[in-house]
């Protein structure tokens, strides 16, 4: 369901930019690193929104790229501290855990 409230959305997007650059289609001047130029308003218009969509994935990919090593990690340090439980016997194969006691209490995952 969360999907499809995306694509929604990404096309309404998609018809008000367009509509907006079919409106606009005057030449304008525009100015770069490297000189000028002149180009309609609805190229400009819609190199903008490619290029504001290429950085905004780019930005994503790298975030993700991030959480997913941060993910790993975790998960690394989790079967380390289940093996040292284990070796130790405060842990018993089926994952309940021993209580200072001595008692198993079941693991509430």
């Amino acid at each position: 369901m969360r999907g499809q409230t995306y694509v929604i959305l990404a096309i309404i997007f998609v018809f008000i930019v367009a509509i907006f650059a079919v409106i606009n289609v005057d030449p304008v001047e525009f100015n770069y690193v490297f000189g000028s130029g002149e180009a309609p308003l609805i190229l400009v218009i819609l190199f903008s929104v490619l290029m504001g969509g290429v950085i905004t994935a780019a930005v994503s990919l790298v975030k993700m790229i991030r959480l997913q090593r941060e993910r790993n990690t975790l998960v690394s340090e989790n079967k380390h501290m289940k093996e040292t439980l284990k070796k130790h016997g405060l842990l018993k194969e089926n994952g309940s855990k021993k209580d200072s006691s001595g008692q198993l209490e079941k693991n509430k995952h």
